[in-house]
């Protein structure tokens, strides 16, 4: 069975209904829930889902309590994978070597766990954002939700 490291830009559109690209993503959470493939989250993902949810312009607003059984609910199932302080230096350390700065950081953190998680893939909408650190590393490939599942 393929593996996947679920990217917060999937989980959100996944778990809105009236997200644009909702039936794409909510068919391979859907597949992953039903444990037809491997889903893993990392443990800063879960906060970033937390962020957008509580603060996009959505009517009506989802309110704290909301975001927290909608993340609940829809990431049950996923593996979560957690990086430690050495993870975090060697992130740093990557980015720096490519020269990249600003909120590429959270890609990569994200890329980084998928590697210690062993995913087979990084499920993502922002495909060119994880191409710049994917060959380093040895950072899964990443693919979007328009592929077929595996």
């Amino acid at each position: 069975m393929k593996s996947y490291l679920f990217d917060t830009s999937v989980l959100v559109a996944a778990i809105l209904e009236k997200h644009p690209k909702h039936e794409k993503a909510f068919r391979w959470l859907k597949a992953a829930s039903n444990g037809k493939i491997g889903f893993y989250i990392s443990s800063h993902t879960l906060a970033e889902l937390y962020s957008v949810l509580t603060g996009m312009p959505s009517s009506p607003k989802i309110s704290p309590s909301q975001a927290k059984l909608l993340i609940e609910k829809n990431t049950q199932a996923a593996r979560i994978i957690d990086l430690n302080e050495k993870d975090y230096w060697a992130v740093i350390v990557l980015l720096s070597d490519l020269n990249l700065s600003g909120g590429v950081i959270y890609d990569a953190l994200s890329a980084y766990a998928a590697r210690k998680a062993k995913a087979d893939h990084i499920l993502t909408f922002n495909e060119n954002d994880f191409k710049r650190f994917e060959l380093k590393q040895d950072i899964p490939k990443t693919i979007t939700p328009f592929h077929d599942i595996h």
